[in-house]
């Protein structure tokens, strides 16, 4: 039988279930000026949304810059580029990974000006909301052309893609939309709950913050049904999810700097002190974290198992 080992003393954390999922133990913490918020995850390294600039740090410090008129949302890494959302420019910006250069910016739209969205990569393409009365724009990444413009739910900002599909949710509609990238078109709606927002597709499943309600929602990607519900606090407003390692990830503003779900049980393991807004993702051997509150990067480094 496995069993996590203890947290570092430094973490706050509440008592975690019996799995032979890692836990985050040990946090680098960077400073980062400015107000670093998303994150997309490039090998060893990752990029963060700045004010006027995306940048690209590692454990050792900070790699890159590009100017910006206004970087917002969460990024995508594909095709050798980084696919940023401008809200001043209302673009889809392709950056070079490699040098750290603005290759072009596509004139999409972006749906949500105030910056809550994402731009995410499947089935050989780029897709950003980018109109808030209801519209996604397909991008091609040979071209850099729009090839389709989805209909769908007006205010729908929050993509993810996996399962061979796009799951688009639309705060004021209440609902995530499956679409199939065959067709273009939306092929599933499921009811959800108060103002769902960040999703993410993964470890078996389609997860949903259900902000208003302070819940995550489970949707079975081959029925479309809520297949589960866990509260995990009054709200989960201003944070961001992820999946990877055999866990959900929550970055959260109160209560814990971020949850892990066990995506079978659904139990709930929380993770550091509560450090205002931010984003997270998962990155193999540990998890990056922003807090821009207090304008800093973490690197959370994941236990090693250990055996009873």
């Amino acid at each position: 039988m496995y069993w996590i080992q203890m947290m570092a003393a430094a973490l706050a954390a509440a008592t975690a279930p019996a799995s032979p999922i890692a836990l985050p133990h040990e946090e680098q913490v960077l400073t980062v000026p400015g107000f670093a918020d998303f994150l997309a995850v490039d090998g060893d390294s990752v990029w963060a949304t700045n004010r006027g600039r995306v940048e690209r740090w590692s454990r050792q410090g900070k790699l890159a810059e590009v100017v910006m008129a206004h970087p917002c949302g969460a990024m995508a890494v594909a095709s050798g580029s980084l696919w940023i959302a401008d809200c001043k420019d209302g673009t889809l910006n392709r950056i070079d990974l490699k040098t750290a250069q603005l290759i072009t910016a596509i004139p999409t739209g972006i749906a949500n000006p105030k910056g809550e969205l994402n731009v995410v990569a499947g089935a050989g393409s780029i897709w950003v909301g980018s109109d808030g009365a209801g519209k996604i724009a397909r991008v091609d990444p040979g071209s850099n052309r729009i090839t389709a413009t989805i209909p769908v739910d007006a205010g729908t900002f929050f993509l993810a893609f996996g399962f061979g599909s796009l799951w688009a949710v639309s705060s004021d509609a209440q609902s995530l939309q499956q679409i199939d990238p065959a067709t273009n078109a939306v092929v599933k709606h499921v009811k959800l709950g108060k103002q769902p927002g960040f999703l993410a597709a993964g470890e078996g499943a389609v997860w949903i913050q259900e902000q208003g309600d302070g819940t995550l929602a489970r949707v079975d990607p081959a029925t479309g049904e809520v297949s589960g519900r866990v509260k995990v606090g009054a709200d989960l407003l201003g944070g961001d999810i992820d999946t990877g390692g055999g866990a959900v990830w929550l970055r959260t503003t109160a209560d814990q700097n971020f949850a892990m779900v066990d995506p079978h049980s659904m139990a709930i393991t929380r993770l550091g002190k509560a450090a205002g807004s931010g984003a997270l993702r998962f990155a193999g051997t540990g998890l990056w974290t922003t807090a821009h509150d207090v304008h800093t990067l973490s690197w959370w480094s994941m236990a090693p198992h250990t055996k009873e």
